[in-house]
């Protein structure tokens, strides 16, 4: 008859109450509209380190140093062990607790105050506090009492709210572990896209100069002309104020490289100034890689790391609720207590100085004004709002991918036109020079050719940077820069 309440709590202990989490189904498009040639699965030409196909040798040291060193990434993983511990701490809420306790008493009766001290001591308020079998002894004398015990106490489970409770923690410990996976994938593209523009900036840095030293050379031409009476004054001044132009904006171009250079100095931990030696050679931009399939938009669920950490949240919400929910039943505790009593150190450890307690107790909630069902209610608006947190990750995930292959598909289209614009100018620049030359044109078309040659050459390098950036977004989006 005694396996009957235990079998009766075991049986119970099976009851989980609260809801039980199911990832949601969100609806997705089936495939992405800016997306062109065959859609594949991009998980076999999306790596994890996307990075290493600019062939870039610096951009890749760039970016393993950053995802080393970076303080944002640094956070993001202490996090991890933050929820770890708290995972740790919600699994041994479950388990039975133990303690070990030793003590010595020593109570000195008052000569003066009769048996009145001895029953205050037996009915537990006296100055020695001692409790009933410590020993007796009459006014004037004293008693020492030595106590060697164990503690123990266990309150079952049965509804399900230390399991809910794990739960929850364990779901919380897998969205920190994907917010680090998150993080690494935005210090990549972070990383890229700085980098990108410091080449794209050095590039116009080299342009400016190459069009200063053949503007150079063409106002020596014009003053040399000008000295033997082939041309007049203006054309001179007008080719030497083109030529202050070009002069002003590279100092401007130079700061905003330093800029891009500190940039990447902090993300990579090394310090603003940390990579100027190195950022300072092979001041190209790389060549594009092949674009890479988007795949498909329900791939974007198992691959962004940002929609895996918000379906975990959503997931430790949903506990959250279960634990709420089981404070609404009764609580059952069982408490032991074994000890070894002796007024005697020498007979400690016998077997008559063995005593033993144990207890049992049921707690039912009965009315406490609405404060639990308060909670319950607490805990599901924030399931909803996990929920609608997690439906809104997906949505911007689909919009970033669009959006990347919408802007790299134009770039495409502008790019090319960009770069038959610098062959035109280029040429135009050499008939304006030639019909100078012969007389046949005063010296505006020549300014005009020059200048657009420049301009077009800046935008061309410009949007060159963009293209690459443009890829690095479309990587970003697609969830690569992460490893398991």
């Amino acid at each position: 008859m005694r396996t009957a309440p235990i079998a009766a709590m075991i049986a119970l202990s099976a009851c989980t109450v609260g809801p039980r989490y199911v990832r949601p189904e969100v609806a997705v498009p089936p495939r992405f509209a800016e997306a062109t040639g065959t859609s594949v699965d991009a998980a076999t030409d999306n790596p994890a380190r996307w990075w290493t196909r600019f062939g870039d040798p610096i951009l890749t040291m760039l970016v393993d140093r950053a995802l080393a060193g970076n303080l944002d990434l640094a956070t993001a993983r202490s996090r991890i062990a933050g929820a770890r511990a708290q995972e740790r701490a919600a699994r041994s809420a479950g388990l039975p607790t133990l303690g070990a306790r030793a003590g010595a008493n020593r109570i000195d009766f008052s000569k003066n105050a009769g048996i009145s001290s001895i029953a205050s001591a037996f009915g537990g308020g006296g100055a020695g506090g001692m409790a009933p079998g410590q020993g007796i002894a009459g006014p004037g004398k004293g008693i020492t009492t030595w106590s060697l015990g164990l503690d123990a106490s266990w309150e079952v489970d049965l509804f399900g709210g230390v399991r809910r409770q794990r739960e929850g923690a364990a779901a919380r410990t897998a969205a920190a572990e994907w917010n680090v996976r998150d993080v690494e994938v935005s210090v990549a593209a972070e990383v890229a896209s700085d980098y990108l523009m410091l080449r794209s900036l050095q590039t116009q840095i080299a342009i400016a100069q190459d069009e200063l030293k053949r503007q150079q050379d063409t106002l020596r031409l014009v003053a040399a002309r000008r000295r033997v009476g082939l041309v007049a004054e203006l054309p001179e001044r007008q080719q030497s104020l083109a030529l202050s132009n070009v002069a002003a904006s590279l100092p401007q171009l130079a700061a905003r490289a330093r800029d891009e250079s500190r940039a990447l100095g902090v993300l990579t931990g090394d310090g603003a100034d940390g990579l100027d030696s190195l950022l300072a050679r092979g001041a190209t931009l790389p060549a594009a890689p092949p674009p890479i399939p988007p795949g498909l938009p329900s791939d974007l669920l198992r691959r962004r790391p940002d929609i895996r950490a918000a379906e975990r949240q959503l997931a430790a919400a949903t506990a959250d609720i279960g634990v709420a929910t089981a404070d609404l039943y009764p609580k059952f505790n069982l408490m032991g207590m074994a000890e070894l009593i002796s007024t005697n150190l020498a007979t400690l450890f016998e077997r008559n100085s063995i005593q033993t307690t144990g207890s049992a107790a049921v707690t039912l909630p009965i009315f406490d004004g609405g404060r639990r069902k308060g909670v319950i209610a607490e805990r599901r608006a924030a399931g909803d709002e996990a929920l609608i947190a997690y439906k809104r990750a997906v949505l911007v995930a689909v919009q970033d991918v669009e959006d990347a292959l919408a802007d790299y598909n134009a770039e495409v289209k502008r790019n090319a036109e960009l770069r038959r614009g610098v062959v035109d100018a280029e040429r135009a620049t050499r008939l304006a020079r030639a019909t100078f030359d012969a007389g046949l044109t005063d010296f505006q078309p020549v300014l005009d050719s020059q200048g657009s040659v420049l301009n077009n050459r800046n935008v061309l390098a410009q949007s060159d940077a963009t293209l690459l950036t443009d890829l690095a977004r479309l990587y970003k989006a697609l969830g690569g820069g992460w490893t398991a």
